[in-house]
């Protein structure tokens, strides 16, 4: 049995003085999609990003099965591939440059980009179909084009674990279902994604859930379990409800479900 992509034990951050994260125990298994959910101020983020090694913290935590602390920021910069919440950047850079440093973990000091690099570049943003404004500001892209940029620069890492904080922010519903196939296709190709998502319907497509609320880890299971969505409305005191649909699994209002 292969070792969890992101594992912890007694998992604790405080943000300003208040304890935000209370002991979280989890393991999320490799070769799969995780998906955490959870109400406003749950802690999702922090979780995320304590697992990543981007915040101190106290407890343990794993990355592929090896304490996270034990990797040199070279090592899991290749391992992880990171796209957070609302990130920024130079807004001068061109949007091509935006992405190559995501390569940054693959290249010397000071080294000049490969053909690998350059390769691995391109394939990103066609992935993203973002290759056509490569030549374009990042400061030039509206918020959904500056995202696809940022989705890409996350997978020229080529990293087998990838983790986003609100990835589909910005992005219009048919290029939400463009990230969705891009994630599936990674984990089609052996890779591992976590994802904090307030879009829930999109979150059912994972293939697990783990679900927060108030800085603890209140369920944890696969996304077509009968159990998950029982948890999942009652972790929004069932002002939701989930439904299937031509085979696919609909988080909807209440009021809406019941008309």
């Amino acid at each position: 049995m292969s070792e969890p992509a992101l594992a912890a034990a007694g998992l604790r951050v405080a943000l300003g003085g208040a304890e935000v994260l209370h002991g979280i125990t989890l393991s999320l298994p490799a070769g799969r999609w995780t998906a955490i959910v959870g109400p406003n101020g749950a802690g999702k983020t922090t979780l995320l990003k304590a697992l990543a090694h981007l915040l101190p913290c106290r407890g343990e935590a794993w990355i592929a099965g090896r304490a996270a602390g034990d990797w040199t920021p070279r090592e899991r910069g290749r391992l992880l591939a990171w796209l957070g919440q609302s990130e920024g950047g130079a807004q001068d850079l061109m949007a091509q440059d935006v992405v190559m440093l995501g390569r940054l973990p693959h290249q010397s000091w000071l080294g000049p980009s490969s053909g690998q690099d350059r390769s691995a570049v391109e394939d990103a943003m066609r992935e993203t179909q973002c290759w056509e404004w490569r030549g374009r500001t990042l400061g030039s892209l509206s918020g959904g084009e500056r995202q696809r940029v940022l989705l890409a620069r996350a997978l020229a890492v080529q990293a087998p674990l990838l983790v986003m904080d609100e990835p589909l922010a910005n992005l219009d519903p048919p290029h939400q279902a463009d990230w969705l196939r891009i994630v599936r296709r990674h984990v089609q190709r052996g890779g591992t994604a976590v994802s904090v998502l307030h879009e829930i319907t999109m979150a059912l497509h994972a293939d697990d859930m783990v679900l927060m609320d108030a800085g603890r880890v209140v369920h944890q299971g696969a996304c077509a379990d009968p159990g998950t969505h029982r948890a999942l409305e009652r972790v929004f005191d069932g002002r939701i409800g989930v439904h299937s649909l031509a085979g696919q699994w609909l988080a909807l209002p209440n009021e809406f479900s019941a008309a």
